[in-house]
């Protein structure tokens, strides 16, 4: 029988009409999922937590700059780890290295040590997550052949389930034993999420397309690269050194300091794509300049998107009514909502992708992301005038932000994975998608810093209107410029 492109024959065994490697990847990223967003849930709360209650005791602002910061880093690192995938480790492997890194993570901050365990875990979480997070969206990248840009996009779609059934458990049921039981026994359910998903990805890896880095090091290279990774790692010890030395040195400072290196990364790593690398041809760079407005409109959506961990979670323990029949729900299930929503809503965008094929454009659809982000902080605007005054409002609010903020995601980031894994060079797949989470430090950091003005300089309606308008006007100015980004793309067909 002829095969058609598009047709799902060639993969043999298949995962809802997708090649079978996608039900691995969908469990393994699942998994690694609850870990992280089980402890997130209740990271800026234990850290705001009195000492008396087993919680760090951090003035609030600072606990909120350190969380965003933290979710900066666990992006930011994802550049070094996709590169180390393409030139050292190869993709499998490099997933396999941070799944058990990451559970190391969790163990640490599972044991009751005080900051020095808290911030050993933290780290170990940002290196494991750096090395798996590009890498596994990488080979879903892989499991499709160029010509199925919509079948790629719905599987993207589908294992964007697998993120958010995970970080709906993880919420749920992490949240749950810390804020109830004890906070380290809620960490300690991390790392036996994250154990669960290595040993499904180990058994299931043969499904996996990987042949090894695409481009290994030279021996001129890895000289060259080790020479100046510890030149690198000893100028950061000095001024870690230099900075505790001159009383400098604090969270505050640390905070500040990630958010302006983020920025520096994303700004460097473009200027060397554009300017310094010699791998990528002309047509590569075309799509790279398209690229470019994608990232930053992907860096305003999650500057909004990811205060959920922040400035939502603040105002769902301490501005909303969580009284049931009686009894006082965590909080944290409130981290919930929003993937049980995706999980609900994707299967229709997933569709909707595929339906509309290339009718709508990248550009416009990263716009109405961009777009439904800003709706969502007018509905939060709305709420904290509500709760002026020291009163509690429905949890309704945050419902219809998480609605919102829902149909947004949904708009932007599958899309963007997808348009990652399309539009990245040949010698740079992996890094392209270190790249895309990069997005995701630059709008982490400086949406972390911005909640220090909630409340201070800025009233809290105020706060979220302003961020409001700051979306809907980059929404405005992507749907402008829509035409000619879809021509910088290759998607010639007239945009809907």
């Amino acid at each position: 029988m002829t095969t058609r492109p598009g047709d799902i024959r060639p993969y043999g065994r298949t995962f809802f009409g997708h090649p079978r490697g996608l039900a691995t990847l969908f469990m393994t990223e699942m998994w690694e999922r609850f870990s992280y967003y089980g402890m997130r849930a209740i990271l800026v709360l234990f850290l705001a937590a009195p000492a008396t209650t087993g919680g760090l005791g951090l003035p609030q602002g600072t606990a909120k700059a350190l969380v965003g910061v933290y979710m900066a880093a666990v992006y930011l690192v994802a550049l070094p780890g996709g590169w180390l995938a393409d030139r050292v480790l190869g993709s499998r492997r490099a997933v396999l290295l941070g799944g058990v890194i990451i559970m190391l993570g969790h163990i640490a901050m599972a044991i009751p040590g005080g900051p020095g365990t808290v911030y050993t875990g933290l780290t170990l979480i940002i290196v494991g997550t750096g090395l798996l997070k590009p890498n596994i969206a990488s080979l879903v990248g892989r499991l499709y052949r160029a010509d199925e840009d919509a079948r790629r996009d719905a599987g993207f779609s589908l294992f964007y389930m697998g993120i958010n059934l995970g970080a709906l458990l993880g919420p749920f049921i992490a949240g749950t034993l810390a804020q109830k039981v004890s906070w380290h026994l809620g960490f300690g359910a991390a790392a036996v999420g994250m154990a669960a998903g290595l040993i499904q990805y180990v058994i299931g890896q043969r499904y996996l397309k990987d042949g090894g880095p695409p481009h290994r090091l030279t021996p001129e290279e890895r000289r060259h690269f080790a020479r100046w990774g510890t030149i690198g790692l000893l100028g950061a010890v000095a001024c870690v050194a230099l900075a505790a030395m001159t009383g400098v040195l604090s969270l505050d400072a640390l905070t500040w300091a990630l958010t302006v290196i983020s920025i520096l990364v994303a700004v460097g790593y473009f200027a060397f794509m554009f300017y310094g690398s010699h791998e990528i041809a002309p047509q590569e760079r075309s799509r790279l300049r398209a690229y470019v407005w994608l990232f930053a409109s992907a860096a305003v959506f999650q500057m909004i998107y990811d205060q959920g961990a922040t400035e939502l979670s603040v105002f769902a323990s301490e501005q909303t009514d969580l009284s049931v029949g009686g009894w006082l729900m965590p909080s944290s299930w409130l981290q919930s909502v929003n993937p049980v929503m995706v999980l609900l809503l994707a299967p229709a965008f997933a569709a909707l992708w595929v339906r509309s094929g290339h009718r709508i454009s990248t550009p416009v659809k990263f716009a109405l992301g961009l777009a439904l982000a800003g709706v969502s902080f007018l509905v939060m605007s709305l709420a904290a005038a509500g709760a002026s005054g020291g009163a509690r409002v429905s949890v309704g609010w945050l419902l219809l932000t998480y609605l919102v903020q829902t149909a947004g995601e949904l708009c932007l980031s599958p899309v963007g994975l997808s348009v990652t894994a399309k539009l990245a060079p040949a010698a740079f797949a992996g890094q392209m998608m270190g790249v895309w989470y990069l997005a995701t430090s630059v709008g982490d950091a400086i949406g972390g810093q911005l909640t220090r003005l909630s409340g201070t300089a800025l009233s809290q309606p105020a706060y979220f209107l302003s961020l409001a308008l700051i979306a809907l006007t980059a929404a405005g100015l992507l749907v402008l410029f829509a035409p000619a980004l879809r021509g910088l793309m290759g998607e010639h067909r007239r945009p809907v």
